[in-house]
């Protein structure tokens, strides 16, 4: 560790990163960190000024490590810009207008363009000054100071693509973006928010207005123009939608061309890390670049040549994708590498590692919570320490078993490495990924090359489409390897959850396991067999409340009824969801169902109100007609109103537990009057807002209790 000190560094930049995301306002931890560092670093100067060599002392460590841990607070405070007076998360006022500049590159959706707009300017009407009538778009107004991100949706009617660097003047004031309004949804406002975003707005043509192109940053431009020249390379030397799919997505980082299947057949065969740019692209063409350079290093001047020629050509992969984080973050790391090889100074991974990941987050402090940075420096620090030791343990007589187990380990530590962390984030683990990740290696091994000689031979005719022709065959190969591994009987665990404490003590078997095999030392015997029985009671603990749970939850979905019962490790979901519409289910619910543990879920889809029938699929005690649907379960009534109106005076005789109202059939709440009585009353979302709004409104000042799934998230009651 002593010649390693950016593993020290970047450790205490981390502390300082993890404190401000935990206390954000507690400004004495950076100030006293600082304080109390600089004078432990200062005191051994004073303390040994008449030694001519000075001893080896822990405190001044102490004291660099506590200034760094204020250094990391200090940036990541500085990096939000929430802290700015001119955020827009600040006004109070109504925001009529406002002007930005198109920061990172548009994205085409199936309707819409999603774009970032950095905010410059805004105009907004003070509270103060009600009466007065608002501006037209571009009308003369005041304009003030105004910062902050917002992602807009724009229409694609009749539009084209917007293009980096365009400055938009933009009519109406975004919102705020949604908080996960379900017991484990993707927290995607928490996403967002490390990238300095907090609201979002959707565009017709008619409320903006191209005012100028001023891009903010010239070389994010070039990359932009780049990314964009090689996507219309690629569009015509590969002719085939999923083929081109696929390689865009890995040259390019863009995934509009993979259709759901094709994405999903990548996901079941633990290869779906290939389809997004990475640094184990620029990993693997490091690895070939080397390769294929390895004999310029025996001649004279030859290790600068062939470290010129590996930088061009990273640099260039990396101009490509348009300049994409992760690829920015190994391009910097491999660049490190090849300079140090080309010096002659010897190499220490962890401390190569270090380094970049310091700079990288005094840059980007945010980086550190995305899962690609943790997944990439965990994977490469991994394999720098495992796979070595793992492929010598086994030797074969042919130089191709050879290779293939060295691409095997190579995978085996990667997948080990990253298994608990990839089963936190994404809640699946493929089964046969010794099967697929080593072709899917040996094929990106020839696909990212070739890729990168068609971009740069697209000028010779005749030539380049061979080429193209030879980049679609392999990523043919590439895809059928997929989707055969894919098919194969049970080829992922869906449905996996690892709470945190869980994650953490996984990791501590791997690391104490690990170290074992490595130094025999029997204290990682004994910090093995610890963390393995804390796993197992967590485990347990966690499996025993899910098996005694009783829940009744009103799902948010989008437009749509979605109601559950669960019942320990089983659930009935009620739901007017269209049954091919598994999109919608495993954004909004599958996550929730799989943080409670539910080993099977009974769908029953309920008919649009009016039309005959109710339910697809027989639920006990569940009785509907064409207005209303009781649902009885242990003792516990739920009534489901989907329609009231004056023709259709129906009552129950008794109080309901819970009901809930549905497609806008409450208008009025004196339609409640002699028909029903309910202890607790959940609107779901298959109201319209605007009605369910002045509802609660009236509600309110009729001291009516009431709950609104849109405005509250999920209701969710334990029925123990």
């Amino acid at each position: 560790m002593n010649g390693q000190p950016f593993v020290r560094y970047v450790a205490g930049l981390i502390a300082g990163i993890v404190l401000y995301v935990l206390w954000p306002d507690w400004y004495f931890l950076p100030v006293g960190a600082l304080a109390v560092g600089l004078c432990l670093y200062v005191w051994r100067f004073f303390s040994h000024s008449d030694q001519p060599i000075k001893p080896i002392q822990t405190l001044p460590g102490v004291g660099i490590l506590l200034m760094l841990i204020g250094l990391g607070w200090a940036i990541t405070f500085q990096r939000t810009s929430s802290n700015r007076s001119s955020d827009i998360s600040h006004l109070t006022d109504s925001l009529q207008a406002y002007v930005g500049v198109i920061s990172a590159q548009p994205e085409e959706r199936a309707k819409t363009y999603r774009v970032e707009l950095e905010i410059q300017q805004g105009r907004w009407i003070s509270h103060q000054a009600t009466g007065e009538k608002k501006a037209s778009l571009g009308s003369a107004g005041t304009w003030h100071a105004l910062s902050g991100r917002v992602i807009v949706y724009l229409d694609k009617a009749g539009q084209h693509m917007p293009s980096y660097g365009e400055v938009w003047i933009v009519s109406g004031a975004p919102r705020p973006i949604d908080p996960p309004l379900n017991p484990g949804e993707f927290n995607y406002k928490r996403y967002l928010s490390y990238r300095n975003i907090g609201h979002q707005q959707y565009l017709r043509p008619f409320q903006r207005q191209v005012l100028s192109v001023d891009p903010p940053n010239p070389v994010t431009r070039l990359a932009t123009q780049v990314n964009r020249w090689a996507d219309s390379v690629l569009t015509q030397q590969i002719g085939t939608r999923p083929e081109f799919g696929v390689v865009n997505a890995m040259i390019l980082g863009v995934r509009d061309d993979l259709d759901t299947e094709q994405y999903r057949a990548y996901s079941a065969a633990g290869a779906v890390h290939i389809l997004s740019v990475s640094g184990l692209h620029v990993g693997i063409l490091f690895q070939v670049l080397t390769f294929l350079l390895g004999f310029l290093a025996k001649r004279k001047g030859g290790k600068l040549l062939m470290a010129a020629l590996q930088l061009t050509i990273l640099w260039f992969y990396a101009l490509v994708t348009g300049f994409s984080p992760p690829v920015l973050r190994s391009a910097g790391m491999f660049s490190m590498v090849i300079v140090a090889n080309a010096l002659g100074r010897q190499q220490q991974l962890p401390n190569t590692l270090g380094a970049s990941a310091f700079f990288i987050l005094c840059f980007d402090p945010y980086a550190l919570f995305s899962a690609g940075f943790q997944l990439s420096y965990l994977a490469v620090a991994g394999i720098g320490a495992w796979q070595s030791s793992l492929y010598q343990s086994v030797t074969f007589w042919s130089t191709w078993a050879n290779r293939l187990w060295e691409l095997t380990a190579v995978a085996l530590v990667a997948q080990l490495i990253t298994f608990p962390l990839g089963v936190f984030y994404f809640h699946q683990f493929p089964t046969y990924f010794l099967l697929a990740n080593p072709v899917v290696i040996v094929m990106s091994e020839i696909l990212l090359p070739l890729a990168m000689l068609c971009l740069a031979l697209s000028w010779l005719p005749y030539l380049n489409s061979v080429l193209g022709w030879l980049l679609q065959k392999v990523a043919w190969l590439l895809n059928g390897a997929v989707q055969l591994t894919s098919e194969l009987p049970g080829a992922a665990w869906d449905g996996l959850w690892l709470s945190p404490a869980a994650l953490g003590l996984t990791y501590g078997i791997i690391f104490c396991g690990a170290a074992l095999l490595l130094t025999r030392n029997r204290d990682y015997l004994w910090a093995t067999c610890v963390a393995s029985i804390a796993l197992a009671v967590v485990l347990i603990a966690e499996m025993s409340h899910q098996a005694h749970q009783e829940k009744l939850a009103v799902h948010f979905l989008p437009h749509h009824t979605a109601v559950s019962l669960t019942s320990g490790r089983q659930c009935t979901l009620l739901t007017d969801l269209d049954s091919t519409d598994t999109r919608s289910y495993d954004f909004y619910l599958k996550n929730t169902f799989g943080q409670w543990g539910i080993l099977r879920t009974r769908t029953a889809y309920l008919q649009r109100s009016g039309t005959p029938g109710g339910t697809l699929v027989s639920v006990p005690g569940l009785h509907q007609s064409r207005d209303w649907a009781l649902w009885v379960w242990h003792d516990k009534t739920i009534l489901l109103a989907n329609k009231f109106n004056g023709r259709s005076n129906w009552r129950l005789p008794a109080v309901v537990d819970y009901l809930i109202i549905r497609r806008n059939a409450l208008r009025e709440w004196s339609q409640l009057n002699k028909r029903v009585v309910a202890r607790h009353i959940i609107f779901d979302d298959s109201n319209r807002t605007p009605l369910t709004d002045k509802l609660l409104a009236e509600a309110r000042e009729r001291g009516i209790s009431c709950f609104s799934v849109r405005q509250m998230g999920a209701y969710v009651a334990d029925l123990e």
